[in-house]
């Protein structure tokens, strides 16, 4: 059962345990995982027609590919208003990530007659992981697709899981198609991951794959890693709210509570700088969650939540950089003086008017964001996760006689006897 606890007063063990939440689910795919990818690069035809057989009789591959026809259905069966927001949330990220692009090309020089300098190029190709399980993330297309474009990638192509009768949700579709996906196809978890990794039977073999996706999706992702490039170990969705005296309990619960509703695997923590607004907050989360039709899911993910009352924000946050919450939202008394202190989160949210849902629908930021503690080493998703960055350099004659003797020094230095003698031999003449 959930209580109110002190921050201060947690015992190391449960510290490390509030920290740690639900990070073990992936390593409990890994084996499951390994399986299905095996399978899948042994006997690819036969691994799809087996998961996705009973989806659709007489399933072959092809049916796997969302046809020209079904994509004008899907636009026929949303609702216009629904598209119509897509759109707008379209126009925001496509801004906010448009501003994210640095020179293509710029170059200085370091000495007399050297010049170096580097050279922005896009990823040739990516596939967008589109989750389509427990929740509809049409959102979810626009983050991942938008940026891409934005970036440049020639050939970019969307996957999300099919239900019944093969068919992927229309607003999905819908979504993809406006965001610029080339071709969306029918696959999910492991089985996408590795059809679009290795490039199996018709499917491409892209350069990088993107998008969160269940803890099956992210163990695939990492067990992929090599023969493609990934983004982030984008897991179970989590949230980390601090809140002061002047907060509304109920709006907190309802943050609290925006996150839980998630996964069965999401987490959600409150720090509150008064033990009132903590208390009630509680209350107010146990009084709504009967009402949720996600009920059932936040009272599994409610395992991996605490809720804390610390003596100061400065505390708070200082706890928050140990977690590295993947969403990090300061109900404060000018919260824009604690952006300087905020060294590992995901997204920051600023303000009792910042609710973390602006961002993951409307405001431009991206909502796919780094989980699981790995916020402190990893950036969220942006227009730099599809583009390589090549350097380069020219050197006069000049230069290079200026620069040999710290090269041929540190080659022999190292035993690299042709790495100096190259050097030298340029110069003999």
């Amino acid at each position: 059962m959930l209580t109110v606890e002190t921050l201060k007063e947690l015992t190391p063990e449960r510290r490390e345990a509030i920290i740690a939440r639900a990070k073990g689910s992936i390593a409990d795919c890994e084996a499951g995982t390994k399986e299905i990818l095996a399978r899948l690069k042994e006997d690819p035809e036969k691994e799809l027609l087996r998961e996705y057989g009973p989806l659709r009789e007489g399933l072959r591959i092809e049916d796997l590919t969302v046809s020209d026809d079904e994509i004008d259905s899907a636009f026929e069966e949303t609702e216009q208003g629904l598209i119509d927001a897509l759109g707008d949330a379209a126009s925001n990220i496509e801004r906010f990530h448009e501003e994210q692009l640095e020179r293509a090309a710029w170059f200085t020089e370091i000495a007399p007659g050297l010049v170096c300098g580097r050279v922005t190029r896009p990823i040739n190709s990516v596939a967008a992981y589109i989750p389509g399980g427990r929740a509809i993330y049409p959102s979810t297309a626009l983050m991942n697709l938008i940026p891409a474009k934005v970036a440049g990638v020639k050939d970019i192509f969307a996957m999300s899981p099919p239900g019944p009768g093969l068919r992927i949700r229309p607003e999905i579709v819908v979504a993809a198609t406006l965001a610029g996906a080339e071709i969306i196809y029918k696959l999910g978890g492991a089985w996408a991951i590795g059809a679009l990794a290795y490039g199996v039977l018709d499917f491409p073999k892209v350069g990088k794959i993107v998008g969160p996706g269940s803890s099956w999706v992210t163990a695939a992702k990492m067990a992929v890693f090599g023969e493609t490039g990934i983004d982030l170990p984008a897991g179970p969705s989590e949230g980390f709210i601090i809140a002061d005296q002047d907060q509304d309990p109920k709006i907190v619960a309802l943050d609290f509570l925006a996150q839980l509703e998630h996964d069965p695997d999401a987490a959600a923590i409150i720090v509150s700088t008064s033990r009132n607004v903590a208390e009630n907050a509680l209350d107010w989360a146990e009084t709504l969650i009967p009402e949720l039709d996600r009920a059932e899911i936040v009272r599994s993910s409610i395992n991996n939540a605490a809720i804390l009352v610390a003596e100061s924000v400065e505390d708070a946050v200082e706890f928050a950089n140990r977690y590295a919450p993947e969403h990090l939202q300061l109900m404060v008394a000018d919260p824009m003086s604690y952006l300087e202190q905020i060294e590992n989160a995901g997204s920051v949210f600023l303000g009792r008017y910042s609710p973390i849902p602006a961002g993951d629908y409307a405001t431009g930021t991206n909502h796919v964001l780094p989980t699981g503690g790995s916020a402190a080493f990893f950036s969220g998703l942006s227009t730099d996760s599809f583009l390589k960055k090549i350097s380069f350099q020219t050197l006069s004659k000049e230069a290079l006689e200026d620069i040999a003797p710290t090269v041929v020094t540190l080659a022999e230095a190292e035993g690299l006897e042709c790495h100096a003698r190259t050097v030298k031999a340029r110069l003999e003449g």
